[in-house]
């Protein structure tokens, strides 16, 4: 249950060791879309020997488009690295795709999905292989290829949601917010995001974290209901007694004790 994530430039590692301390929960190191073809050597010789150790927190990398030119050179250069925690593939579209790079690997693998045809292999691509350890957006690809605006994703954003539910996956972290002084901006996608059921964002400025991490942290009078309603619910276990009605007329059933048990347990985590 990790929050919030910042995005590195692969070519950038003097801000590496600070991406680490800037209070996000992980990093991503990009050697896609923020590396320019002339540096990507540059750049994957760079996250690679920065994760040449362990790390104090996860730090994924970003590699290049999985049927392009780099991503052999990338696979092979950070794939088995000892500070790595899972790779983010990008422009994913089938099922096959992500499987192959499995067969290659042993690090978790997080698809992103940024076209037509990789949403409609969401599912697929999902339960694609048990490396998969979640699954994402992207955004700003997805909505160039469906020419579409911002709330024209909304459909695309429920399909992967309820796809890495369907797999058994954690829910999916949004896609990053390109305008780094919008602050309120940012503050409202991610409501809408976790109404939809995601679970924490992507950054590409430091400044975004404390944004992102309050939308998605539990609110203390979210945590104390759902406190309330386990409370509730144990002792009435206790007293052999299977119907819980609380006070507020809040009916507590199974559904509803998962769900206040994953607010317990996220506000734990982030308690500190």
């Amino acid at each position: 249950m990790l929050l919030t994530w910042l995005y590195v430039p692969g070519d950038r590692p003097d801000r590496f060791a600070k991406a680490v301390a800037s209070g996000a929960d992980g990093v991503i190191l990009d050697l896609e879309d923020a590396v320019v073809a002339g540096r990507k050597a540059y750049a994957r010789d760079a996250v690679a020997e920065f994760l040449a150790g362990p790390q104090p927190l996860p730090v994924q990398v970003r590699v290049n488009e999985l049927t392009g030119p780099d991503v052999d050179a990338d696979l092979a250069a950070v794939a088995a690295a000892p500070g790595l925690a899972g790779l983010r593939l990008p422009k994913v579209e089938s099922a096959a795709t992500v499987a192959a790079v499995a067969a290659r690997v042993d690090t978790p693998l997080h698809p992103l999905i940024e076209s037509a045809v990789g949403l409609e292999s969401a599912y697929a691509i999902a339960g694609a292989h048990p490396a998969v350890a979640s699954l994402g957006l992207g955004e700003a690809d997805l909505r160039s290829d469906l020419g579409v605006a911002d709330d024209g994703l909304l459909w695309a954003r429920g399909r992967i949601v309820v796809a890495s539910r369907a797999a058994g996956l954690p829910p999916p972290a949004m896609s990053v917010y390109a305008n780094v002084a919008d602050l309120d901006g940012l503050a409202a996608s991610c409501a809408a995001g976790r109404r939809l059921g995601f679970l924490g964002r992507a950054a590409i400025h430091p400044r975004q974290l404390p944004v992102i991490a309050e939308a998605f942290r539990p609110a203390d009078r979210e945590v104390a209901l759902a406190r309330e309603l386990l409370a509730a619910v144990a002792d009435a276990q206790t007293r052999g007694t299977g119907t819980v009605v609380l006070p507020d007329g809040r009916f507590a059933d199974r559904a509803m004790v998962a769900a206040a048990r994953r607010v317990v347990d996220l506000a734990a985590r982030y308690a500190a």
